[in-house]
């Protein structure tokens, strides 16, 4: 991101703080496995309840969407509360709290699922003759899309898109540029397509469709992710209502778009697939499973790996105990800024356990663990 994109404003404190698995199968591969870290070790940062992470904040219900900003702290979308909070790498809560607020005449908290950071300098939020660019960006499962322009109100959003009267249900968003301009993608559950917005947050039409021809019925786009310029989009089934996603092994799909909406190729078909939502890309540096592709799974709390260019499923993320990693109500996975304590080959997470009703935020951290133990041959898809 280029920091000349923000203002000057933006250098007082409270603004700049806030911006600012396993061994190989086979014995003989076990000293060359060994020499780097094999598993994951789990340190919860902050959650909603005493006694359950290092931190606590009541405002971290149904964690969900996470965003980092590439200067400062990662940015976390409270869909249980109607907020985004924000924590450094300790999970220490900033004082800065921003309200995603529901459409006009819904007299509800907002329900904020994904989040982008808005680096381009586009994306204008207007409040009467005021006009001030947003940094932070925010979709909401009433079928809006919000938008924090610190320079116009430093703890509230306003929203930018309003298609809840369509029915629209967004559970994730992305931002991208396609060669002729940035834009956002949110993912429309309940009516199973990506709606495109452009810099100014009007609907765009793009060459492409955002169709994955080979997508059985009652399947639609749940999460979606920037990798490399290419959208990611995952797949869930949706229940009677299509409103919410249903879980169990096999129902899921991982597809990839270019910018424009064309479709690349699937990916991921089921297999080990249970209502994704999160993915990222590893770097190089974490551990076994460095340049990997992880998915976060929100049925079942797993995060699997796969071989981003094959889609095969190389194995989930295990603790140094030699168990498969499990948290209940994951949602959204990203790696840290490498500022604030928020290391770039540190996996963070957020959840809502126990079906939305609390929340959670903590990280993943590579460990290095006895040859003793080995890991099960790699999973199939």
């Amino acid at each position: 991101m280029n920091a000349s994109f923000l203002p000057g404003s933006w250098r007082s404190p409270v603004l700049a703080l806030a911006l600012a698995a396993s061994l190989a199968p086979a014995a003989s591969s076990a000293h060359d496995s060994c020499k780097q870290p094999n598993a994951y070790e789990q340190r919860n940062l902050v959650a909603d309840r005493d006694g359950f992470a290092a931190n606590t904040d009541p405002n971290l219900v149904n964690a969900w969407g996470i965003a980092f900003n590439p200067f400062g702290l990662v940015w976390v979308n409270d869909n249980g509360t109607g907020l985004s909070t924000l924590y450094d790498g300790d999970g220490v809560p900033n004082p800065l709290v921003v309200t995603v607020p529901p459409p006009p005449g819904d007299t509800g908290p907002g329900r904020p699922t994904g989040i982008v950071f808005n680096g381009t300098g586009q994306f204008a939020v207007t409040q009467g003759d005021v006009s001030a660019t947003s940094f932070f960006i925010f979709a909401t499962e009433q079928g809006s899309i919000t938008a924090w322009a610190p320079a116009i109100n430093l703890t509230n959003s306003f929203t930018v898109v309003d298609n809840s009267s369509t029915g629209a249900n967004y559970k994730g968003l992305a931002l991208a540029p396609n060669g002729t301009g940035f834009f956002l993608y949110a993912t429309d559950f309940r009516n199973g397509k990506i709606d495109v917005f452009d810099s100014t947050f009007a609907p765009a039409t793009l060459p492409g469709s955002f169709t994955d021809p080979f997508i059985p019925s009652g399947f639609a786009p749940f999460g979606i992710q920037n990798i490399n310029g290419n959208l990611y989009v995952t797949y869930a089934k949706q229940d009677r209502t299509r409103d919410e996603e249903l879980t169990g092994k096999g129902l899921g799909y991982v597809s990839i778009f270019d910018a424009n909406g064309r479709f690349v190729r699937r990916l991921i078909s089921r297999g080990k697939l249970n209502a994704p939502w999160g993915l990222a890309l590893a770097p190089a540096s974490f551990g076994k499973f460095g340049s990997k592709l992880l998915v976060a799974n929100s049925g079942d709390g797993i995060i699997n790996v796969y071989d981003p260019q094959t889609g095969h499923c190389e194995g989930r993320l295990e603790g140094p105990d030699g168990n498969t990693i499990k948290i209940d109500g994951l949602w959204g996975l990203a790696f840290g800024s490498g500022v604030a304590n928020q290391p770039t080959d540190t996996l963070f997470f957020t959840a809502g356990p126990e079906d939305g009703a609390h929340g959670l935020y903590g990280r993943l951290d590579a460990v290095r663990v006895s040859c003793d133990r080995f890991a099960p041959e790699p999973e199939s898809n």
